[in-house]
């Protein structure tokens, strides 16, 4: 039976979960995620969930928590709003045992409803290295279209990579 999906915004006592879930992680997060690395400590965890809750505040990002049957499983949000073009990035990451299992598209989706239904955003875009086939695999399985492949776009822990955007587009 498929996992129950759910987001909902970070809040501080998630630090724990969120520590766990990227040292289980670390092996396939690191290559694609510039923010993970192997001292990454309860500090770092807690220092995004400040700015995790600062930013939905502010409106400057809406990080959210993914839930697997209830646990954290990941996270995604929307953050680098650009206001004046009403455009955003879109990330996510899960934790490594639970890949494969379709939480990823699923939580994707709601964070994309969620968008399209609390902000004016007019473009969500994903952009994934050339090599994190996974991640474009979710971006493909939520609707995304895949619209270039843009030379030295993204960091990674090789260097700078290529990437593949793709868009999520409101209909006006």
């Amino acid at each position: 039976m498929p996992a129950d999906v759910n987001i909902r915004p970070h809040r501080l006592d998630d630090a724990d979960a969120l520590l766990a879930a990227i040292h289980e992680s670390m092996a396939e997060l690191t290559p694609w995620m510039p923010w993970c690395h192997p001292g990454y400590g309860m500090d770092d965890a807690r220092g995004f969930l400040e700015t995790a809750i600062a930013g939905r505040r502010d409106g400057t990002q809406f990080d959210f928590a993914v839930l697997a049957d209830g646990a954290y499983a990941g996270a995604c949000g929307i953050n680098r709003i650009d206001r004046l073009n009403r455009v955003a990035n879109l990330g996510y990451w899960l934790r490594s045992p639970l890949a494969g299992q379709g939480i990823t598209p699923r939580a994707v989706r709601l964070l994309i409803d969620w968008t399209l239904a609390h902000t004016d955003l007019v473009r969500i875009e994903i952009v994934a290295a050339v090599g994190n086939t996974r991640s474009q695999r979710v971006a493909e399985k939520v609707g995304a279209v895949r619209e270039a492949v843009l030379a030295n776009r993204t960091m990674t822990a090789a260097g700078t990579s290529a990437a593949v955007m793709y868009a999520v587009l409101r209909e006006i």
